[in-house]
């Protein structure tokens, strides 16, 4: 059954019963001793001071081994190819001014 479908007073019985139901729990628990637990404990896990340092050491050497990849060094032209280049390009400017053009 879908709790958006119930009618107001139909909730306000079933809050009732969980009422009921708390009360009776404690009670049970008062009599009976703490054997009976109204809640689960939850505990929180806690890293020992060890454990946090070998995560850390081992988050440095992936950062490490990430970084030390080199990047490829960019090739360097030598200055007889940039200067056919560049004669080239002289070449291809005179052509096209003399044409008329103010752009290729």
């Amino acid at each position: 059954m879908n709790i958006l479908s119930l009618a107001s007073h139909q909730l306000r019985h079933a809050a009732d019963l969980v009422d009921k139901i708390e009360k009776l729990k404690s009670e049970l628990a008062a009599v009976v001793g703490s054997s009976v637990a109204t809640e689960v404990p939850k505990f929180k896990r806690k890293l020992s001071d060890a454990g946090r340092l070998a995560i850390a050491a081992a988050q440095k050497a992936r950062w490490s081994k990430v970084k030390s990849i080199a990047k490829p060094t960019r090739r360097k032209m030598n200055a007889a190819a940039r200067a056919k280049i560049a004669a080239a390009a002289r070449k291809r400017w005179a052509k096209a001014k003399a044409a008329g053009k103010k752009s290729l």
